[in-house]
């Protein structure tokens, strides 16, 4: 593998990050400590105890999940549009680069970045809330997991493409309704039966239920099917890449 020529993608989109952090760090930040006043406070003093879990600390598992694959797939999908726009994206097919340093880079810079805000928002939720993680190696691995295959998703999406208001349709029409339908406020086992079914469908709640259950001991879903969830998912989507590397769809046209 040519180290440098990952080394030089990375670093290119890093410095991106940092040279735009109010709308990189700064804002998705603030916007999660509108929910712990919102959600936290104003609903928690209506919900007092969600499966013995103060409301307040119940809802960080989800909290750190939505923002973390907002901005994993955000990230990546931007990251390796902007080539495509710009048109110098031919210059990288023609490099001496491989399709797997590229996918290293860039999806490595988008995890990094989603990684660093994970964590801010782990520290900001401590000035609203005490809670306490009971398993951290597993709150890491799915931190970890969660940020590459969602990087890996949004990287899918920024190569499919093909105008600005494309690279937020899938987000805002399908991952954003997911997401808030994902049990990030709640337990899927306070709705009734017939939509505790249906909830099983939707990915996203296997993300937040393994999350949840690595602070507190307690998910809807047990936890390997949690992890398994999220593998296959990375597995689709690294599949999906290489097939459009291989045929040139969308890069080549």
């Amino acid at each position: 593998m040519n180290i440098h020529a990952v080394k030089a993608i990375y670093r290119f989109e890093m410095a991106r990050a940092f040279r735009t952090w109010m709308q990189s760090i700064l804002s998705p930040v603030l916007s999660t400590s509108l929910y712990f006043v919102v959600f936290g406070s104003a609903i928690g003093s209506q919900i007092k105890v969600v499966d013995h879990i103060d409301y307040g600390a119940f809802i960080i598992p989800g909290l750190v999940m939505l923002s973390l694959l907002g901005e994993s797939i955000s990230n990546a999908s931007f990251g390796i549009y902007l080539p495509k726009w710009s048109g110098t994206i031919y210059e990288l097919l023609s490099a001496p680069v491989s399709l797997a340093e590229v996918v290293v880079g860039y999806i490595g810079a988008a995890a990094s970045k989603s990684l660093m805000l994970g964590v801010l928002i782990l520290v900001t939720a401590r000035v609203f809330v005490p809670y306490s993680i009971m398993h951290p190696v597993w709150m890491v691995a799915f931190l970890l997991l969660t940020a590459i295959t969602f990087s890996t998703f949004g990287f899918i999406i920024g190569l499919w493409a093909d105008s600005f208001q494309k690279l937020q349709l899938i987000p805002i029409m399908i991952v954003t309704p997911l997401t808030f339908l994902g049990g990030a406020f709640y337990s899927i086992s306070m709705l009734p039966s017939k939509w505790q079914v249906i909830a099983r469908f939707n990915p996203v709640v296997y993300l937040i239920s393994g999350m949840r259950w690595a602070f507190y001991g307690k998910g809807d879903i047990d936890v390997i099917y949690s992890f398994v969830a999220i593998l296959v998912f990375l597995v689709i989507c690294m599949s999906f890449i290489a097939w459009i590397f291989k045929t040139g769809y969308k890069l080549k046209s």
